[in-house]
C-alpha cells in the first residue's frame, strides 16, 4: 500500500486552492473546475468542490468542519515560511515553536479553518529521522 494523497473538501476550490499555492510554492494541476491537486515531493494534496462528494456517497463529507486533522508539511526553513505567509494568513494558531519531539513548527489555519503544520526538524535525531525518510531532500539545520 502507498499514502498518495489527501484531500480536502470546501465550498470555495478557487480560494483554496490560491491559498496552498501561495503557502507551498506548488502549483495545482485542474482537473475541472471542482478538483484540483497540488502535488509536493511526498504525497498529493487534493482540494475539492462539495459537488464531488455525491460522487461517492451524498452528505459523507462536510466543507469547513475538520477538527481532527493536520495537514503537514517539511520545509526547509519555518521561520521564513512564518515571514513569508505574514499578512496572508488570518490565523496563526501558534508561531514557529520548537517541540520537544525535535521539530520546529508554524500552526495555522487555512481559509477553510483546517489545521495546518509547516515545520522544520532542528535537533540532531530529528534531522536524522527526516534525512532517512528523505535521503535526496537536504534539510537546513537550525542551531
Amino acid at each position: 500500500m502507498e499514502f498518495v494523497s489527501i484531500r480536502i473538501i470546501t465550498g470555495d476550490v478557487a480560494r483554496l486552492v490560491a491559498f496552498y499555492e501561495r503557502a507551498t510554492g506548488a502549483r495545482a494541476t485542474w482537473a475541472t473546475e471542482d478538483f484540483a491537486e497540488l502535488h509536493t515531493a511526498g504525497a498529493v494534496l487534493a482540494i475539492a468542490g462539495t459537488r464531488t462528494v455525491p460522487l461517492f456517497a451524498p452528505g459523507s463529507a462536510r466543507p469547513a468542519d475538520n477538527h481532527s486533522v493536520i495537514t503537514e508539511f517539511l520545509v526547509d526553513d519555518v521561520d521564513r515560511v512564518h515571514r513569508d505567509l505574514t499578512g496572508v494568513v488570518t490565523d496563526f494558531v501558534s508561531g514557529p515553536t520548537t517541540m520537544p519531539w525535535g521539530n520546529r513548527s508554524l500552526l495555522l489555519r487555512d481559509p477553510d479553518g483546517n489545521l495546518v503544520n509547516f515545520f522544520t526538524p532542528v535537533t540532531p535525531a530529528a534531522v536524522e529521522k527526516f534525512a532517512r525518510r528523505h535521503p535526496a531532500r537536504p534539510l537546513v539545520r537550525e542551531p
